[in-house]
């Protein structure tokens, strides 16, 4: 019985996320926004997801 209650506490202690991993989180977020950004910003990936587009009407029209 005494075992239950100890888990019990131990999982009450250990809600959540603390505000260092909200930090962490929040700048990992923003490093993979900024990466991501750069990557379809990028010429090659304009032009590659441009002839998707183009190939698509065509098809369609």
């Amino acid at each position: 019985m005494m075992e239950i209650v100890r888990s019990r506490r131990r999982a009450a202690n250990d809600r959540g996320m603390s505000t260092a991993e909200y930090a962490i989180g929040t700048v990992a977020a923003a490093a993979l926004a900024g990466v991501l950004y750069k990557l379809v910003t990028g010429t090659e990936v304009r032009t590659a997801l441009l002839g998707i587009v183009r190939r698509a009407l065509q098809l369609a029209g």
